[in-house]
C-alpha cells in the first residue's frame, strides 16, 4: 500500500528516528521513500492498512497517515492523474460512502474560502455519497507544499491526494503536559520529548524499564503509559520524595499508573542494589548536566561507619561531583551489564557545538548506535542517543576520546562557552 506520512513540523531531527523505532517495535514491513527535513510529507510503502494504523497509533511526531492516490507537481497534473485512476469505478466503496475533505498546506496558511475552493475543484470525482462533516465513512486528504512561506504568489510545488487512514497520537502531549503535572522540578523533561523517548525505548506492555536519574519521574509516567513496568533511581532522595506529599508518587497517582510504576530507589549509577544479570528491557534517562542540578556520585571511602547517626537517623553517604564524561561512561557500562539482549539505552547528551564530533559518542563492543538526534540551542545542543545491546558479552572497553564535546560541560556552560 502506497502511503503518505504527514509529520508534525517540529523536532525535525527526531521524526524519522521515532518512525523507525515504531517499525521495529511492531515488526512492520515498510519500504521508506526519500526523507527530507524540509517537508512534513514522507512517502512509504506498507503491507496493509492495518499496519499503517498500527504504525501511527502511538506516534508523537506524526500527525496522520493516508493512502496516497496521487502525487503531482501541479494541480493540473494532479487532476489528470486522478481522472486516470477512475476511483468511482475502481473503488466503488469510496464512491458510495459518506465523505469529507481535509485540505492542508505546508509553508502556507489557507483561509477557509481557499480550502473550500480546493474541495470544490475535486467535484469531478463524481462521488455519489453524501457529504458528512461530523462522522464520514471516508476522509479524503489534499495536501499542498510551497517552497517559500513569504512569497504568496507562488503555486504549490507538490500536491498529494489521498484517503485518511489514521491520525497519530499527539493528544498525549496535552495529557502529560507539564503545566498539568502535580509535581515538577527544574529539570523535568517536557511531555512531547518524554513520549518520544518512550517510543525510542520501545516501551510496551510487559517490558521493564529503569530511569537511573529519575528526577521528578517524567520518563516513568510516559513509559508506563505504553504499558511498561518502570522503576526509578536517583542519588537525591529529596527529589524523589518532593515536599508536602507532592513527589513522584503524586504524578504516578495523577495518571493512575500505580500498577505499573514499581517504585524508586535512592542510589547512583555506579553504586546500586541491582543484580549482575540481564535485567532491564530499556534504560531511559536524562543525566544531570550540572546546569540546574549538579551530577554527584557517592564518594569512595575506606572508613567503616554505621549506616545510622548517633540520633538514630539514617546516615547518607558523602557525595562528590560527577564529571559528565564519567557519567556517560558509567551509564554505558551499566547498560552493557544490565540490559537484556536487544534492549535499548536511550539518554540525553549535552554537547558544545563547536567541539562536538560524532566520535564523542562512547562505543562498546556489546552496544550498537541506533540514533543520534540533535536539539540545537545555538552554542550547545542536547542529543538523544539511542543504543541497542547486541551481545551479552560484558568484557570490552569503552572507546571514546579523552576530550569530547561534553567534557566539563557545566564549566563551559557557565562561562558562555568562551573557551570554544
Amino acid at each position: 500500500m502506497h502511503c503518505l506520512v504527514q509529520f508534525a513540523h517540529t523536532h525535525l531531527d527526531f521524526r524519522l528516528q521515532e518512525l523507525e523505532a515504531l517499525i521495529t517495535l511492531y515488526g512492520l514491513n515498510v519500504q521508506p521513500g526519500e526523507y527530507s527535513k524540509d517537508t512534513p510529507y514522507f512517502i512509504i510503502d506498507i503491507q496493509s492498512e492495518e499496519q499503517a494504523r498500527q504504525l501511527v497509533e502511538r506516534a508523537i511526531l506524526i500527525k496522520s497517515i493516508s493512502e496516497l492516490f496521487v502525487e503531482a507537481k501541479s494541480k493540473e497534473e494532479l487532476d489528470k492523474k486522478t481522472v486516470e485512476l477512475n476511483l468511482k469505478e475502481n473503488r466503488p466503496e469510496l464512491s458510495n460512502n459518506t465523505f469529507k475533505f481535509i485540505v492542508d498546506a505546508y509553508n502556507r496558511s489557507l483561509s477557509w474560502p481557499e480550502q473550500l475552493e480546493r474541495m470544490n475543484s475535486m467535484s469531478f470525482l463524481g462521488f455519489e455519497g453524501a457529504i458528512d462533516l461530523k462522522n464520514p465513512a471516508t476522509v479524503f486528504t489534499l495536501f499542498e507544499q510551497y517552497e517559500d512561506e513569504k512569497d504568496k504568489t507562488l503555486l504549490p510545488s507538490k500536491l498529494y491526494f489521498g484517503r485518511l487512514i489514521a491520525n497519530g497520537n499527539r493528544s498525549l502531549v496535552s495529557k502529560y503536559d507539564l503545566k498539568k503535572r502535580q509535581y515538577l522540578g527544574t529539570t523535568s523533561m517536557d511531555a512531547e520529548l518524554s513520549l518520544v523517548c518512550a517510543n525510542m525505548a520501545l516501551a510496551k506492555q510487559g517490558s521493564l524499564i529503569i530511569d537511573p536519574f529519575v528526577g521528578t519521574g517524567s520518563f516513568l509516567v510516559c513509559c508506563s503509559h505504553f504499558g511498561a513496568l518502570t522503576v526509578g533511581a536517583d542519588i537525591d532522595g529529596r527529589q524523589i520524595r518532593g515536599k508536602d506529599g507532592q513527589g513522584i508518587k503524586a504524578n504516578v497517582e495523577q495518571y493512575n499508573l500505580e500498577h505499573l510504576v514499581l517504585g524508586t530507589v535512592v542510589c547512583d549509577i555506579a553504586h546500586h542494589p541491582w543484580r549482575s544479570n540481564n535485567l532491564f528491557d530499556a534504560i531511559v534517562c536524562d543525566p544531570p548536566y550540572g546546569v540546574r542540578a549538579g551530577a554527584k556520585t557517592i564518594q569512595p571511602s575506606d572508613e567503616q561507619v554505621s549506616i545510622y547517626k548517633a540520633n538514630g537517623e539514617l546516615r547518607y553517604p558523602k557525595t562528590t561531583p560527577y564529571e559528565m564524561t564519567d557519567v556517560i561512561r558509567d551509564l554505558v557500562l551499566f547498560a552493557v551489564r544490565f540490559l537484556v539482549k536487544k534492549g535499548r539505552l536511550v539518554f540525553w547528551l549535552p554537547t558544545v557545538n563547536e567541539e562536538y564530533q560524532p566520535t564523542d559518542i562512547p562505543v562498546h563492543p556489546s552496544m550498537r548506535l541506533v540514533a543520534n538526534s540533535e536539539q540545537n540551542f545555538g552554542k550547545w545542543s542536547r542529543r538523544l542517543i539511542t543504543m541497542e545491546k547486541i551481545s551479552d558479552q560484558e568484557s570490552g572497553e569503552i572507546a571514546a576520546p579523552n576530550i569530547t564535546g561534553h567534557t566539563h560541560f557545566r564549566d563551559k556552560y557557565f562561562t558562555g562557552f568562551e573557551s570554544t
